[in-house]
């Protein structure tokens, strides 16, 4: 049996409640981009502190390079770049002060040093220029670039990202989808998101969590063919819309120009498309929609199966399921 880099074998964590956040999750995660998809309250927080270390599971292990972490959290801290969705800086720290009050903290230096150790990160995240000016004149996307520098200083093995583009305009976006997607090499980057975009640009593989249980483990383009042909566009007026929900699966809906919603439907086995809806070419977000918003018996089989990209993993090691239902 193929073992990944980063094995997730029967991961489960009760919360006092007792809350169940996550129900068994089984994954192998290879190296370079993993995206890790989910809505808010899935999962996806308690599953990044528990592979970082931070917190121990219920049940479950999870072996990096064989080496389990649950019982050998340090292992994984000294091999570990984190960078958290909200990262707290010094404001009125210019940026190279700051990444080198970061790498004092983490115990990390180079051999001349760490000033120079800074000037390297700064120049590999393209904040060179910005080095001396204060942290709190920084842009969202600069202070996403500052945080990530601190997070490869070691030149870990494991990088976790988590939603990394959130509140970055496109330019700012497109720029740090770069930088990640350079950073991967040699690497495993795990990164975790609801921004279907995220993971759509940067990721060759990527899990669908939802309630605590993975109901996908896929690619990118598996997931897309496998709801190809079954979407189907229409534009609907807004007092009609709670009505047409009730009738077809809507997996979303947007105002158009202020007058009527621009809605995309769902047309699996044994329904019909909705009269005037043309179809449309599927998304990665469509296939995401679906794994949301339908129930177990409604999707298509062939975007929980492993995808055919996967073919050399063993379902053993690289489960894709659906687990548990509800529309």
């Amino acid at each position: 049996m193929h073992t990944a880099p980063l094995s997730i074998r029967g991961l489960v964590k009760i919360h006092p409640g007792p809350v169940c956040a996550l129900r068994g999750v089984d994954l192998e995660i290879p190296e370079g981009m993993f995206g890790l998809l989910g809505p808010n309250g899935a999962g996806k927080s308690t599953f990044m502190n528990i592979v970082a270390g931070l917190i121990e599971p219920t049940a479950g292990k999870v072996l990096l390079d064989g080496t389990d972490i649950v019982e050998n959290p340090r292992f994984m801290r000294e091999r570990l770049g984190y960078l958290p969705q909200d990262f707290g800086f010094y404001p009125d720290l210019t940026g190279r002060a700051m990444l080198e009050f970061l790498l004092k903290l983490k115990g990390v230096s180079g051999p001349k040093g760490r000033r120079a150790l800074a000037d390297e990160l700064l120049e590999r995240v393209n904040l060179t220029s910005a080095a001396k000016r204060k942290v709190g004149g920084y842009s969202g996307g600069m202070r996403q670039r500052l945080g990530l520098a601190q997070a490869i200083a070691g030149n870990p093995r494991v990088l976790i990202v988590d939603e990394p583009t959130a509140g970055l305009d496109p330019e700012e976006r497109q720029r740090f989808y770069r930088l990640l997607g350079e950073m991967s090499a040699g690497r495993v980057v795990l990164l975790s998101t609801h921004i279907v975009d995220d993971v759509s640009t940067l990721c060759p593989r990527l899990a669908v969590i939802r309630s605590g249980e993975v109901v996908a483990d896929t690619t990118p383009s598996a997931a897309r063919a496998a709801v190809d042909g079954l979407i189907y566009e229409g534009f609907v007026a807004d007092a009609e819309l709670p009505a047409f929900a009730q009738e077809h699966r809507v997996i979303s809906a947007v105002l158009n120009e202020g007058r009527n919603n621009r809605v995309r439907v769902f047309v699996g086995s044994g329904r019909a498309a909705p009269l005037g809806f043309v179809r449309s070419l599927a998304t990665l977000e469509d296939a995401y929609l679906v794994l949301m918003r339908c129930s177990s018996d409604e999707i298509p089989a062939a975007l929980t199966r492993a995808a055919p990209e996967l073919a050399g993993v063993s379902a053993e090691a690289s489960p894709a399921f659906v687990r548990g239902g509800g529309a």
